[in-house]
């Protein structure tokens, strides 16, 4: 981790990856809980996903974790519940990558819900 991100990204949230898309049952299913450093803010902007689809995102999550995708869960907060659901995660819906622009140790991620 960066040092600016070590200052920055003071805060906890917790990822349930998507392990398997929902298939005929209409059910998908996630991996255990992750916490990881996050900074982030709620605010109301007009994104887009992969698919350039446009969506409004409600929140937006800043850390270096690069394994999150689309179709994951997160939510602020530290939790061990096992069920995004039940905890009240929102799903990843795009992911914008941005270069560490002072150190180059690990690029720095926008997670949008």
């Amino acid at each position: 981790m960066s040092s600016a991100a070590r200052w920055a990204n003071t805060a906890v949230a917790t990822l349930w990856p998507l392990a398997s898309p929902s298939n005929w049952t209409g059910v998908a299913t996630f991996g255990a809980p992750q916490q990881f450093a996050c900074d982030y803010q709620g605010k109301n902007m007009l994104a887009q996903n992969s698919a350039g689809r446009e969506f409004v995102s409600r929140l937006q999550i800043y850390t270096e974790r690069a394994d999150i995708k689309e179709g994951d869960r997160v939510l602020v907060g530290a939790t061990t519940e096992p069920s995004p659901s039940t905890a009240g995660a929102f799903e990843v819906k795009a992911i914008t990558r941005f270069a560490d622009t002072f150190e180059r140790k690990s690029d720095d991620y926008v997670v949008m819900t």
